[in-house]
């Protein structure tokens, strides 16, 4: 029974040896496509990752393409353009946040912009971010955009600096426009309350909340510093609402981080008619940044703006929401970049 067995399994393996040719064959070239496939994944998952640390600002001076394809030396690309931003006579940026928002919001912005040799400064408008003033004592633009204002006023004499705004932070940039037009280079509204000479900031995103006197008669947001018997003093966006206005394109990690930093928004300076001159305000060079997916001030709303008030530039950036700085990072730098450059 024994030797029966030892035969049997001579043979099965004599058997199982051709098979196992025919099985090795198949194997290795699963085994090949196993391996091509890992590797696939091992390249996407390395091209995700050093996009995700371009997008939380990395320091690794990349710019331009994250496509290897489109540009066959991202160094050259990169000193030329670092050669290019040295010899720019203006590189300071001073950033100026929206309602609710703070210095805080330009963080990624800030590291993008001082990767290529630029001197941003993000400033808290007055009640905003670490400001301590109690936004509900906040009732003028020239208040609200003191900080700014002092900026202006400690600059050099022969030195400029370029304005960013965002949202009704636009308001502060006309105003600084119209005050200190001799130290401002450049002004770029990003999607931004770039009103006409009489109109109020508010006034801009009727189309989105109503007229204003509506707004101060109804609104479920306003609050009422001094009492309800008297007129409000500010508002703040319930925080489902303000997802859905502000951030439907945004990181959830930028979102959280809005959450627990936005603050009330002093209703005053939104409210207050500008005073704007052709022989200042209108003197300054202005560009206009529109965000495509913007639900708190809509692109049609944003294309108004710019046809009743041309600027000298416009761009588009697409898939932003309200927060091109969370939502599109790497394109609202790119952008900036590209308007500093312009003579």
């Amino acid at each position: 029974m024994g030797n029966s067995l030892i035969c049997r399994t001579k043979k099965d393996a004599k058997d199982n040896g051709s098979k196992s040719k025919r099985m090795g064959k198949s194997q290795r070239k699963m085994l090949a496509e196993e391996e091509f496939l890992h590797k696939q994944a091992l390249s996407m998952a390395l091209h995700q990752h050093q996009l995700s640390q371009r997008f939380d600002g990395s320091m690794s001076r990349r710019i331009g393409s994250t496509s290897s394809r489109r540009h066959a030396d991202p160094l050259a690309n990169e000193k030329k353009l670092l050669e290019s931003l040295e010899k720019i006579k203006f590189k300071k940026i001073v950033l100026l946040h929206g309602e609710g928002f703070g210095a805080w919001c330009w963080y990624k912005t800030i590291a993008q912009l001082e990767e290529v040799g630029l001197q941003p400064t993000a400033l808290d408008l007055t009640g905003s971010g670490i400001d301590l003033t109690d936004t509900n004592t906040v009732t003028t633009l020239a208040e609200y955009s003191k900080p700014l204002i002092k900026y202006l006023e400690n600059l050099p004499v022969d030195e400029k600096v370029i304005l960013v705004g965002h949202s009704s932070g636009g308001a502060c940039l006309s105003y600084a426009l119209e005050h200190f037009p001799e130290k401002i280079s450049k002004a770029i509204f990003l999607c931004a309350t770039m009103v006409s000479n009489g109109q109020r900031p508010f006034d801009v995103f009727a189309k989105e909340l109503g007229s204003a006197e509506r707004f101060m008669k109804e609104s479920q947001f306003l609050i009422y510093g001094n009492g309800k018997d008297k007129p409000p003093t500010g508002f703040m966006f319930e925080k489902q609402l303000m997802k859905g206005l502000y951030f439907n394109q945004s990181p959830t990690k930028d979102v959280a981080l809005a959450m627990v930093s936005m603050r009330s928004t002093p209703l005053g300076p939104i409210m207050e008619e500008l005073s704007l001159t052709p022989e200042k305000y209108g003197t300054g060079r202005r560009f206009y940044v529109q965000t495509l997916e913007d639900r708190a001030l809509s692109p049609d709303v944003q294309e108004k703006l710019v046809r009743e008030n041309p600027p000298e530039g416009v761009f588009k950036i697409k898939g932003s929401d309200h927060c091109p700085f969370f939502s599109k990072p790497q394109s609202l730098h790119k952008i900036l970049i590209e308007i500093v450059q312009i003579p």
